[in-house]
């Protein structure tokens, strides 16, 4: 028996209502890749987001149909499966999505927040090596600069000679 166990957030609304927002802000997230709304309704469908992409990241036709029955919107869903399919996500095992707060809303004070997905790669964590032992090595010599054939001795370069007559007349 499920006695007092609620199953995720109300957002306020009766149970149709709030399905029917969710799904409609997940398919809007999943296809502008950022939306801006209210934080518990954020947090709410996060969850959501994660499961459709774990989905297309699976990429077989079971998964498809799920993806289609949880957003609504086959086109949204063929959007999403091809861009798990170039690996998007490929090196990310979850944390698809980014909250950003901007802070109360003028009228009556929610916390209004910008929902994004992460399209950047995960750096790998680096691995902790043994120190490796310093060898010291000795500086290279510096390079020696010769003076420029044009230059004079005393560092003014020459002044062009006039060319004689007869070459002159020859060309």
């Amino acid at each position: 028996m499920r006695h007092n166990k609620k199953r995720g957030m109300k957002l306020g609304t009766d149970a149709s209502h709030t399905k029917a927002m969710k799904k409609s802000l997940v398919s809007a997230l999943l296809a502008n890749d950022r939306i801006k709304t209210l934080e518990s309704r954020a947090k709410a469908i996060r969850p959501d987001v994660d499961r459709v992409i774990t989905w297309a990241k699976k990429g077989d036709l079971h998964s498809r149909r799920l993806a289609i029955a949880k957003i609504g919107d086959k086109e949204v869903v063929r959007e999403i499966f091809e861009k798990a399919a170039q690996g998007m996500w490929a090196d990310r095992n979850g944390g698809y999505t980014r909250i950003m707060k901007l802070g109360p809303r003028k009228g009556d004070g929610a916390e209004v927040v910008i929902m994004e997905l992460v399209t950047e790669a995960v750096a790998p964590k680096a691995k902790a090596e043994p120190k490796a032992t310093v060898t010291k090595v000795a500086p290279a010599p510096a390079p020696v600069e010769e003076p420029k054939a044009e230059e004079t001795k005393a560092g003014e370069p020459k002044a062009e000679e006039p060319a004689s007559e007869a070459e002159e007349k020859s060309e």
